[in-house]
């Protein structure tokens, strides 16, 4: 594996020998951990029926579990999406950015059958992190990036994290640094009448219904809670080594503690180890902490963390959704 740091706010990046190299490694077949806004993704050519395979085997993936096609623009996810209306005004509204839209795929779209999970429908996203569409631009190719983690656990919004858990599976990891936003893309579907809010994300809900001037529906996995129709559905997931105990009343002097906000739990001074989301109570600083949080909390060796209750509107929604997974019993 080799490493390749790169400063995002310097001009020269594009045009080092390193993504002459990274691009030619993707058009082999070979995975890439590339950055994005909102967490790191292990990336492969979505084209290609074998390298889409690879990723399912280094992150140990069901391959009924549909995986995000990145593109360069809202032009090039035409290419292979039926996009209408609805769709239109998200892409133009929120892309690039932390938004993935399940839509109907379009007929001749090269996009694997295995990046789909044979399903008729694709998940589309032109991130705003500069990295990942630069190089679906200069490949050509769309890019299937799911988190660049063992399945079902943490994901990683800093390079070491990713090496740490599938170094042996990579060609290149790419450094740009942490990631800014720290919970993955928000996916919503569009493949009937109603709209619907598959898994909240970097982009909130109350956003997404302003600009659609609709509610979205929530989809019930209540019955199919294992069957996805998009990719970080499963109930089980983003998991640490602990156990994780939500909306704690108090702390332990064995347990970690996940705190937000300016009023620590009861006992918070004597719990084993406490990383506060957000002293200020600042939702998006919360998201951004929150995968690394967990690992640090594993890291400091407690079987069990306590969260606090977040609020649970706006990017609360996402994060909530991301603790209750993975507090989810594991199969």
């Amino acid at each position: 594996m080799q490493r390749w740091t790169l400063d995002i706010d310097s001009p020269d990046w594009k045009s080092a020998p390193e993504a002459d190299a990274v691009c030619t490694a993707l058009l082999a077949g070979d995975l890439v951990a590339i950055p994005t806004e909102t967490v790191y993704g292990l990336a492969a050519d979505a084209t290609d029926g074998k390298a889409c395979a690879r990723i399912f085997q280094a992150k140990g993936r069901p391959q009924f579990n549909p995986l995000i096609s990145h593109v360069p623009s809202l032009e090039s996810a035409m290419d292979h999406g039926e996009f209408d209306d609805r769709a239109l005004k998200l892409a133009r509204a929120f892309w690039p950015g932390p938004l993935t839209l399940v839509v109907p795929k379009k007929k001749g779209s090269p996009i694997s059958d295995l990046a789909t999970a044979g399903l008729e429908t694709v998940a589309l996203r032109v991130p705003k992190g500069p990295v990942m569409r630069f190089l679906a631009e200069k490949t050509g190719r769309p890019l299937a990036a799911p988190s660049a983690n063992t399945s079902g656990r943490i994901s990683p919004t800093r390079a070491e994290d990713v090496i740490a858990d599938l170094e042996p599976s990579l060609s290149y990891v790419i450094d740009a640094g942490p990631c800014t936003v720290g919970i993955e893309s928000t996916i919503v579907g569009l493949i009937d009448d109603q709209p619907r809010l598959l898994r909240p994300g970097g982009l909130t809900r109350e956003d997404i219904e302003q600009v659609l001037g609709t509610e979205l529906a929530t989809r019930d996995t209540s019955t199919q809670p294992d069957a996805p129709t998009a990719p970080g559905m499963l109930t089980s997931h983003y998991a640490p080594n602990a156990r994780l105990i939500l909306e704690a009343a108090e702390a332990s002097p064995e347990d970690g503690l996940l705190s937000f906000g300016p009023t620590s739990l009861p006992g918070a001074e004597a719990a084993r180890a406490e990383f506060n989301l957000s002293p200020t109570g600042d939702l998006a600083e919360a998201a951004a902490n929150l995968f690394q949080a967990l690992r640090w909390l594993d890291a400091h060796g407690a079987a069990v963390i306590r969260a606090q209750i977040i609020p649970n509107f706006g990017l609360g929604e996402a994060i909530n959704d991301r603790l209750r997974r993975a507090a989810a019993p594991r199969p």
